[in-house]
């Protein structure tokens, strides 16, 4: 299934890099995303991207907007993984980052489209 790595504890301003590596499955062929959940407070969209690697609008991913210019969603087709660089790191950043994969995707921001989930992992970011 999915497998996300890389968190752990961080000071503000510092840079982590999540990985969600696939075993049984060929992430290329899957629309994938990053979501995150801190304590208390509802799953929310962090980034995706699609197969292709190309939106709807042309670029190559969707951020949310307090990620946008600090996140980078990346893929490596030939390591079967996908990856989040997360740079300049505030604490409101803290929580647990899932990975997800979808088929086939309606809304990228919604976590009703994925169809798989990684066990997640925990980013926290000390102030």
């Amino acid at each position: 299934q999915l497998q996300a790595s890389g968190g752990g504890l961080v000071q503000a301003g510092g840079s982590l890099r999540l990985s969600c590596a696939a075993s049984g499955r060929t992430l290329r062929s899957y629309y994938m995303g990053w979501f995150r959940q801190a304590p208390g407070k509802e799953r929310e969209f962090v980034a995706a991207i699609p197969r292709s690697g190309v939106t709807r609008s042309g670029s190559k991913t969707y951020y949310a907007d307090f990620v946008k210019g600090r996140f980078t969603f990346s893929r490596d087709n030939a390591k079967n993984t996908v990856y989040l660089q997360m740079n300049s790191l505030n604490s409101e950043d803290t929580a647990v980052y899932h990975c997800a994969a979808a088929q086939a995707v309606v809304m990228p921001t919604s976590p009703s489209n994925y169809d798989y989930w990684g066990q997640g992992t925990q980013v926290t970011v000390s102030s």
